[in-house]
């Protein structure tokens, strides 16, 4: 699945040992009290961790998300992906290998990162304006003048690839 969205929870271990179970992380047997079961495999609580921020998963919340080979925690997934993994512009997914930009908050495709009015395709140092949730580059902008303080100069991290951090 491209967006999918997994669930760790937390499951009690009696009697000292876990019957022999490998970790997902680590490969180490898990002889641990408590173990973690997410993506149909068994972790060490300290090896489930966020690829990103590399906080223990189990620690900050029951939910994980996976997504181009990482595992991260709900605030970097959202980071990453927006609300939805997927573009603000075509509501299509965004794969994880993809390059993107963003816009308050947004994340859209590059070929969906267009002005409303010419369509014309943005891209990094492009000065853009967002009003009201819609994207217009300077030459379109509604209002002229009146919104000249408000440009925001696209910055060379408003373009970055979904797996790198």
């Amino acid at each position: 699945m491209v967006n999918s969205r997994v669930e760790a929870s937390a499951v009690a271990v009696t009697g000292g040992g876990s019957s022999g179970r490998s970790c997902a992380g680590c490969g180490g047997r898990i002889a641990d009290r408590f173990l973690l079961f997410s993506m149909e495999r068994y972790w060490h609580t300290r090896c489930l961790k966020c690829s990103c921020c590399h906080a223990q998963l189990g620690e900050i919340g029951t939910t994980c998300y996976s997504k181009g080979g990482m595992i991260l925690c709900k605030n970097d997934y959202i980071r990453l992906f927006g609300h939805s993994g997927a573009c603000s512009a075509c509501g299509q997914s965004i794969p994880a290998s993809e390059m993107v930009m963003r816009a308050q908050g947004n994340v859209y495709h590059l070929k969906c990162f267009t002005c409303a009015t010419c369509r014309n395709r943005l891209v990094p140092g492009d000065r853009f304006h967002y009003v009201n949730g819609t994207i217009f580059c300077e030459h379109d902008r509604p209002g002229g003048a009146l919104l000249r303080s408000h440009m925001t100069p696209l910055q060379g991290n408003g373009m970055m690839p979904d797996q790198k951090v």
